[in-house]
C-alpha cells in the first residue's frame, strides 16, 4: 500500500468521479451537479483490499478542494463523506446546508 501522500487522485470528469487506481482495483468518489450548479457527493466506494487505509479520506478531501477551487457550494449525500464532514469540521464551510434534507 503506497503512503498516503503518493497516492495520486484524478478527477474523470465525464465519468462525474474522483478516482484513485490500485493494481487491487479502482477506489472512486461519485458526483453530480444539480441545476443550481452545486456539486453532490453521492457515493464513495473502495475495494475491500484497499479499506481502513485512509483511501476514502483522499476522495473526500480531493472532492472539497475541487469544490474549494471552483467556488461550488457542496451537497453531501454518501455517509463516509457525512462523516468525514462530521470530523472536520472547518471543510463544512462549503456544505450548503439548505439543501440537506
Amino acid at each position: 500500500m503506497p503512503e498516503k501522500e503518493d497516492v495520486p487522485i484524478e478527477n474523470h470528469e465525464a465519468a462525474h468521479r474522483f478516482e484513485a487506481r490500485f493494481p487491487r482495483g479502482t477506489a472512486f468518489l461519485k458526483y453530480h451537479y444539480d441545476p443550481a450548479g452545486r456539486i453532490h457527493l453521492d457515493h464513495t466506494e473502495v475495494p475491500v483490499p484497499l479499506r481502513h487505509h485512509g483511501i476514502a479520506a483522499l476522495l473526500a478531501e480531493a472532492a472539497l478542494d475541487f469544490a474549494k477551487r471552483r467556488n461550488l457550494r457542496v451537497v453531501p449525500v454518501c455517509p463516509y463523506v457525512i462523516e468525514y464532514l462530521d470530523r472536520h469540521p472547518e471543510r463544512s464551510l462549503l456544505v450548503d446546508r439548505d439543501a440537506i434534507s
